[in-house]
């Protein structure tokens, strides 16, 4: 393996961490300010808040739907996000159905910044090591 190979596969395993990592928080910001841009009030706080109790285990989910997204892209594989969207969205159905208190609008919201946010990141990695041969 080349001095170039190693350093393409770090570049492209040490950017796939950053969308893992970075991802998260990220979600987090932008509920964040969609509870800010909302009509105010403490009905946007309780719905985040609710959303977390209804939605248990969203952070690691999280975390495994951009490290899937993420290396389907990079693998050359983007058929791969429909089946990571179809997964989470059939096991979080009956969580879903009859949800009132933004729920719903949280899950939508937080998977396109997860899943576009590890899709940006592997277009970065692909362009670095695709620049740099």
């Amino acid at each position: 393996m080349s001095a170039g190979s190693v350093f393409d596969f770090v570049a492209v395993v040490m950017m796939g961490l950053g969308a893992i990592g970075i991802g998260g928080p990220l979600t987090v910001g932008v509920f964040r300010f969609v509870d800010r841009a909302g009509d105010g009030g403490d009905t946007q706080a309780d719905s985040m808040e609710a959303a977390g109790e209804l939605l248990r285990g969203g952070a690691w989910i999280g975390c495994l739907e951009r490290a899937g997204a993420y290396t389907t892209v990079v693998a050359g594989w983007p058929e791969g996000l429909a089946l990571i969207i179809a997964v989470k969205g059939l096991g979080r159905y009956a969580e879903l159905r009859h949800v009132d208190n933004g729920t719903a609008e949280r899950f939508i919201i937080g998977t396109l910044v997860s899943m576009l946010f590890a899709c940006a990141c592997a277009g970065l990695a692909l362009t670095f090591v695709g620049g740099m041969s």
